[in-house]
């Protein structure tokens, strides 16, 4: 990989990051793709929709939503250590679910993966479902795109964050810079789906309100919150595509949690095959396995979070941004 090293500066004796790094090629995956597919063809019998998303997706929203009801008249404290120990893995279940779906991998005809994705926004509160896969494709084809891939901090956040406080804040408070960072930066006009997904969202939010109150609400909301920030499950959002390593820009994650995200941890096998459920991905490194053995990953994303934020050469800055080519990758 050709890149440029990011300058750093002494600041008491430690090397602190003051610019991205900059890579001069193509990302990695397609051209990784290429090579696996031409090697081991058969891997193409792996792809397309996993036959019990459905069910999986539907199971996890009933159960939330009936945790929603049952905890309607329970003390703020039973909220709080309900909606962290047991609301958070379910929403962050369901956020990746919909991130399953934004690659059509329920169903065959996107139409209904999109309705399952509005229904598996429910009980996270905030309509997100429609919107996430607008940027989300744009991440994978796009890879590292200045300007284009909204999964690389703004100049804001790395400006603003630079000591072991500022990074534990923006940890916490991660999954609104996910989600408002390309609103900000790089707007979409809303389009009759996301008016669908606003109103089937805030129609449940009212109905939660109206029958079971807003402690409910409350707890859906929390699950959500308290699950994108100081939490093991996401882990992830830093685990992906933060470099702790200069010749390496996406990362996968070998532990268990792979069980309740998806399989979202096997991240340079998703981002090299998107066509292939997270059910599934594990067989791509069983058939390839000299093409992911030798490169860094992780099996703990609470060590990847406690990297991030004691590592003081590490921060928003640690990512590979790249500028647009006339190659850039434009299939999903």
């Amino acid at each position: 990989m050709g890149f440029e090293g990011e300058k750093r500066e002494e600041e008491e004796g430690v090397r602190m990051a003051n610019d991205f790094f900059w890579s001069y090629t193509d990302e990695p995956h397609a051209s990784r793709r290429r090579q696996i597919l031409s090697q081991y063809p058969q891997i193409k019998h792996l792809f397309g929709p996993d036959p019990f998303a459905f069910l999986k997706i539907s199971g996890v929203v009933l159960l939330q939503l009936w945790t929603a009801t049952f905890l309607h008249d329970a003390t703020w404290l039973k909220i709080l250590i309900v909606a962290y120990f047991f609301g958070s893995f379910l929403n962050h279940n369901l956020f990746l679910a919909i991130h399953e779906l934004s690659h059509n991998l329920a169903f065959s005809t996107p139409t209904y993966n999109r309705w399952l994705g509005i229904f598996a926004n429910l009980p996270i509160g905030v309509p997100m479902s429609v919107t996430f896969q607008k940027y989300h494709l744009e991440h994978h084809r796009f890879q590292g795109v200045d300007g284009i891939d909204m999964d690389i901090p703004s100049q804001t956040e790395v400006h603003a964050v630079k000591n072991v406080l500022a990074k534990s804040i923006w940890v916490i408070l991660q999954l609104f810079f996910y989600a408002f960072r390309p609103l900000f930066l790089k707007p979409k006009p809303p389009g009759v789906w996301e008016f669908i997904n606003f109103t089937i969202q805030l129609s449940l939010d009212g109905t939660m309100v109206y029958f079971w109150g807003w402690k409910s609400l409350a707890y859906l909301i929390l699950s959500t919150f308290v699950g994108g920030g100081m939490h093991p499950m996401a882990g992830h959002f830093i685990s992906e595509h933060y470099v702790f390593k200069p010749e390496q820009e996406t990362y996968s994650y070998y532990g268990p949690l792979n069980l309740m995200t998806w399989s979202v941890g096997y991240h340079n096998e998703h981002h090299d095959f998107p066509r292939i459920p997270g059910s599934k991905l594990y067989k791509v490194k069983e058939i390839a396995p000299e093409y992911y053995e030798n490169l860094d990953a992780y099996k703990s994303w609470s060590q990847v979070i406690y990297m991030y934020i004691m590592d003081r050469t590490v921060g928003p800055f640690s990512r590979m941004k790249r500028k647009l080519s006339t190659k850039a990758n434009k299939s999903e």
